[in-house]
């Protein structure tokens, strides 16, 4: 296989985003077992294909709801180490999230998901603790075929889109924490993270990067965040495989704890 056409492969690797409307934080174990999909068996296509929308974790006026384990197996999450960077204590926090269901890679397979990987991972950090919940949703929403939705990634990392949001908020002002979370797409954020950001002062905030991955980890992210966030302090990042992601409250935990934001 030739460098391009591995690279073309991979465009899709992580996707788990979404485009229903504003959550509020509570959801519980059983919810999410529920909803998740069985893995389909895999296709004729190769691997490197399918990880693009495979989702997975490493750690590096619209309303917003309020929110209030074992270790997985396999790669274990991976820690950017920012020990500087925390979460003060008393401190608003929004959580703002694209999650992506439908169908998925899975072990080099496919499966269909009811909840995006990254969805889940966000109900996780909501549970664990006291922040406003934000759900991201496109205006054109991201189709729930796997290789539709590679094309349409492509296309718009290609033109460096800024695809958009049905549901902006009017404002993160009064917000000094912002943990942002997505999957990651051909190495990087998708597109509509962004739009999200740039549509915002970032200026004296701490943002803390969240992602479900299949390959690539936290990709990009920190150097996205960095681009679109002029101002802001980027801190350290959770990065979770998306087929691992239902056991990943430890990983989550450790993080929010090391964060600043659980204080157990």
């Amino acid at each position: 296989m030739s460098q391009k056409q591995h690279i073309t492969d991979v465009r899709m690797a992580g996707a788990t985003g979404g485009v229903h409307a504003v959550h509020r934080a509570g959801w519980t174990a059983g919810e999410r077992g529920a909803e998740r999909g069985r893995p389909a068996a895999p296709g004729r296509r190769t691997l490197l294909r399918g990880v693009f929308l495979g989702g997975a974790a490493v750690v590096t006026g619209v309303q917003i709801t309020g929110c209030s384990t074992s270790p997985p197996s396999g790669a274990a999450p991976e820690s950017t180490e920012r020990p500087a960077a925390t979460a003060s204590p008393g401190k608003r926090v929004l959580l703002a999230y694209f999650s992506r269901p439908g169908e998925n890679y899975y072990y080099g397979g496919r499966t269909n998901l009811e909840t995006g990987n990254t969805e889940v991972l966000a109900r996780m950090i909501s549970e664990r603790i006291e922040c406003d919940v934000h759900r991201v949703e496109a205006v054109d929403p991201y189709p729930d075929d796997y290789e539709e939705t590679v094309a349409r990634n492509a296309r718009e990392q290609d033109s460096d889109a800024r695809p958009a949001i049905a549901n902006l908020p009017s404002s993160i002002g009064r917000y000094d924490t912002v943990l942002l979370g997505s999957p990651i797409w051909n190495v990087a954020v998708p597109m509509i993270m962004s739009t999200f950001t740039e549509r915002f002062d970032f200026r004296g905030k701490t943002v803390f990067p969240f992602t479900t991955y299949a390959m690539s980890g936290l990709g990009t992210t920190e150097r996205d965040y960095a681009a679109s966030c002029p101002g802001a302090t980027i801190g350290e990042g959770l990065a979770v495989r998306g087929e691992e992601v239902e056991d990943a409250g430890a990983a989550a935990g450790a993080w929010l704890r090391r964060i600043g934001l659980l204080r157990e």
